[in-house]
């Protein structure tokens, strides 16, 4: 131990020096240990295209709180982290990045080349996101950082993928899906982001082909989409259309003859209550068109541009045809009318693209047999989430859940593993690439070209990561896992996936609760986004307030399941904060002389403030464990907050010094002792939240050869409860605190000394007589009368109640009459002068009538503040003057 605390708190000069000792001495690695109990968390895998943002630093912030406090507690606790390949929004980068070095696109590049380049990309920038969370303090076990593509998570995809495909729970089906064409890619249900937006609906006549002067008429929101069109349905029990069921109508522009339908689809309130059915680009139509034997005609191209089946309007962009159709149908006497409305549109959650549902053949996860068990768990407790809520949430994704299509159009990613037979058309999935054919023996064998979609590789993450399918030790003692902390947006992308896949493959559940958190939003709660431009960087905020502040602010007043607002104002709190702790820990530092006296010498000689501070942080310990134990991170970090910076730094500090410059060598020892014991228990609730400066701080007390991130959590003592203490301090400190408030009241300045006359009985006439010295000290008081009776209470004396004891001061003692006069007489003078200006403003006609009525208000609610201010000093003033004399 070096007692040498630098004068000032610079995190710059120590943050990356401790984070490297921390990494040099094995402190965040975890190994099996079975006279230890496992507490593991697995990292949510930040994309390899992705940069550090502050909802990583939210989430990683609340991983590494939890990680830090189990090790404490004596836990083996494992923090797993890893990245993420990130299929679409990879490729997208890769393509990029070619097609602006060489000018090819990666279809000219070819697969093979495509893919080096790809990995080449990842070794020069898929590790940046993980150098730069190491800046935020993380105590993961980096020896163990997984990657959703490296050998051990490729080999658990297959195998997965296989064994769901042996049960009958992965088929290939022709089925409606969602197409990005900007991605040109597949989508699942859930990476489509539904927003309300403005639209336009569009009334066209479909005559009848035995009646031509009659038509039926539909209303749609795409247009473009009629050149798909297989039927017209109707209610059945729409008395308006009965007529009709079973006759033909023309199709505008196609000049193709349809059918009009009964279906209980079409709602008879909405529109005209006829729809149009266009089964290869709608979901709905689609599941009317399997009731119904419909065909299946496709009109647009995976790009978005219109086919063949559009005619004439074939090649052209989705948008623009529906701009010049819908022109050609009014000039054609077809349209009817337009209505603005405003309806749900999907968009790609990745490029924002409006998606376009399109009929393809993919590959698809039976979901209803695999949501069983997974919803089973949520209700029967196994799985919790904090908040409960958002368990609500999850049952009612699980109980409404669709078959997942698990194919990409991409080459970025793990290829399915299916092999098709060129001779006889065989489907083989295989857990490696097979030679033959196993139906007719040909070795014409083709993989399919497709990736299976990002989430399936990182719903396996809890268990592939500890060596699945193997069956390691890891994988023994460490799943299931503890905690998945994770934000609410990818609730039903990540947590669903990972639950289903976990019972299924395990067993068991991959973790025990889910804690859900919100989104850091901006000062004025908006998200933070590139076209708001409001984004701030976690690496600028660390290089500017270091580490530890950006995590506190980050863990104050959050709640679970709530967003949390990036102030400025709070960043610079959190930074203050730890200036305080650094300088009361430099302070103690300084009065250290020699060793430490023992606790049991120590225990024999505490006075009164030393079984306050005792007892204090022994309940505050516990507290906070309770907190912690309850995932209330943010109820934990205030709590240690409100402890250190008041109890801890203002008051006893403040109560001791007078005992460290004193003579008694003996006291100055136990007060010595005190500081150090609560100091140190101080830094370990801290640590979890501030790792950095209270490591730093650690390294220099005394008897710590341990460093902190491996010392144990302070637990409760029941012999240090001292609440009788407790009770006698707390009362001194409220009388401390209204002297102070009587002194303000008064505008005494605090350096004044002053005579205080305090009425008290029984219990409270003996704390404040034995605590003389601390409000002599503490509120710079000069002589203290303890009285009995009201008789004994001085005339024009200001006073405060508190628990059983008034306080008197007299105005004599608070106030210089004579300064105090002339203070008022300068501010009447100054009021005088401000009414005068409002009132030559408010009676100036060009004034009244030119400005806005905002501002002749504002002006007029100056003018009774003013006069309101006015009366007050003029009172004042009088009642001054007149006990002068």
């Amino acid at each position: 131990m070096e007692n040498n605390l630098t004068k000032t708190y610079n995190p710059k000069e120590f943050e990356e020096r401790i984070y490297h000792k921390w990494e040099e001495n094995g402190c965040f690695r975890a190994v099996v240990d079975y006279s230890k109990k496992p507490f593991t968390i697995v990292m949510p895998p930040p994309n390899i295209t992705g940069q550090l943002h502050m909802g990583h630093a939210l989430d990683q912030t609340l991983q590494d709180v939890l990680t830090r406090w189990k090790r404490m507690q004596g836990f083996n606790a494992l923090w797993l982290p890893g990245s993420d390949h990130a299929s679409i929004a990879t490729e997208v980068k890769v393509a990029e990045k070619i097609k602006n070095d060489e000018g090819k696109t990666k279809e000219e590049l070819g697969r093979e080349e495509f893919l080096k380049r790809a990995w080449e990309w990842k070794e020069t920038y898929g590790g940046r996101i993980t150098e730069q969370i190491r800046k935020l303090g993380n105590s993961c076990d980096w020896e163990r950082e997984r990657f959703t593509m490296d050998e051990g998570c490729s080999k658990a995809v297959t195998e997965v993928f296989v064994r769901l495909y042996e049960k009958g729970l992965i088929y290939r089906g022709n089925r409606l899906i969602n197409w990005c064409p900007s991605c040109e890619t597949s989508l699942s249900d859930i990476e489509v982001e539904h927003e309300d937006k403005s639209g336009k609906y569009y009334y066209i006549k479909y005559p009848l082909i035995d009646a031509p002067d009659e038509f039926i008429c539909i209303a749609t929101t795409r247009p473009e989409t009629m050149f798909g069109d297989t039927a017209v349905a109707v209610h059945p029990d729409d008395k308006r259309y009965q007529h009709l069921i079973g006759r033909k109508v023309l199709l505008p522009i196609a000049d193709r003859e349809i059918e009009i339908i009964a279906d209980e689809y079409p709602d008879m309130e909405k529109g005209t209550g006829a729809v149009k059915i266009t089964p290869a680009h709608d979901p709905n139509d689609f599941i009317v068109g399997e009731r119904h034997n419909l065909e299946k005609v496709i009109c647009m191209n995976e790009n978005a541009t219109m086919n063949k089946n559009a005619g004439k309007y074939e090649g052209m962009d989705r948008y623009a045809c529906r701009k010049l159709l819908v022109k050609e149908l009014e000039e054609k006497g077809y349209l009817v009318k337009i209505e603005e409305t405003t309806h749900s549109v999907g968009a790609c959650y990745r490029c924002d693209t409006v998606i376009e549902p399109m009929l393809s053949d993919q590959w698809f996860v039976k979901m209803e047999e695999l949501a069983k068990p997974a919803i089973e768990v949520a209700k029967d407790g196994r799985l919790q989430h904090v908040p409960e809520r958002f368990g609500k949430i999850y049952l009612h994704w699980l109980e409404n859940i669709k078959d997942w299509c698990i194919s990409r159009q991409l080459w970025w990613g793990h290829r399915i593993p299916a092999y098709y037979c060129e001779d006889c058309g065989e489907i083989i999935v295989s857990r490696s690439t097979p030679e033959r054919c196993t139906k007719c023996a040909s070795s014409k064998l083709k993989q399919d070209e497709d990736v299976l979609d990002t989430w399936f590789s990182s719903g396996l993450w809890p268990f592939s990561t500890l060596g699945w399918p193997e069956e390691t030790e890891d994988l023994k003692y460490f799943y299931p896992t503890d905690v998945l902390v994770t934000g609410y947006d990818i609730i039903f992308f990540w947590v669903i996936r990972m639950v289903f896949s976990g019972l299924e493959q395990m067993g068991d559940v991959p973790f025990k609760y889910v804690y859900v958190h919100g989104l850091v939003r901006d000062e004025e709660g908006r998200k933070m986004s590139k076209s708001l431009g409001n984004g701030v960087d976690p690496l600028e905020i660390i290089g500017q307030y270091g580490a530890d502040a950006l995590r506190f602010m980050l863990m104050t007043g959050i709640t679970p399941g709530n967003d949390v607002r990036f102030k400025t104002d709070k960043l610079e709190s959190s930074r203050n904060f730890a200036n305080k702790l650094w300088n009361a820990s430099r302070f103690v530092l300084m009065n250290i002389q020699g060793d430490l006296i023992s606790e049991e010498k120590a225990e024999k000689m505490y006075l009164d403030e030393d079984k306050w501070i005792l007892s204090r942080i022994n309940s505050v310990i516990q507290e906070v464990t309770t907190n912690m134990d309850k995932f209330e991170l943010g109820m934990a970090a205030q709590k240690t907050y409100d402890f250190i910076w008041s109890e801890y730094c203002d008051w006893y500090i403040e109560m001791v010094k007078s005992r460290l410059y004193g003579e008694d060598e003996a006291d100055k020892d136990v007060a010595r002792y005190v500081l150090i014991k609560v100091l140190k228990d101080m830094l370990k609730l801290l640590h979890p939240f501030m790792p950095f400066i209270t490591e730093e701080i650690w390294s220099h007390l005394p008897e710590t050869d341990v460093m902190l991130i491996k010392e144990s959590w302070p637990e409760y003592n029941q012999a240090m409860d001292y609440s009788r203490e407790e009770e006698k301090i707390e009362l001194i400190m409220d009388v401390i605190r209204a002297i102070r408030n009587i002194r303000a009241e008064a505008e005494t300045p605090p350096s004044k000394k002053l005579n205080l006359v305090i009425m008290a009985q029984g219990k409270e006439r003996d704390h404040i007589s034995k605590g003389e010295r601390y409000i002599k000290a503490l509120a710079n008081i000069l002589e203290i009368s303890i009285v009995q009776d009201k008789k004994e209470i001085p005339e024009d004396a200001m006073s405060s109640v508190i628990r059983n004891v008034e306080i008197f001061i007299t105005l004599d003692e608070l106030v210089d009459f004579n300064a105090e006069v002339e203070r008022l007489e300068k501010e009447r003078d100054k009021l005088q002068k401000e009414i005068e200006r409002v009132d030559k403003k408010l009676s100036n006609e060009g004034f009244i009538s030119k400005a806005p009525q905002s501002v002749v208000d504002e002006e007029k609610d100056k003018r009774i503040k003013y006069q309101e201010m006015l009366e007050k000093v003029t009172e004042r003033l009088e009642i001054i003057k007149r006990k002068i004399g």
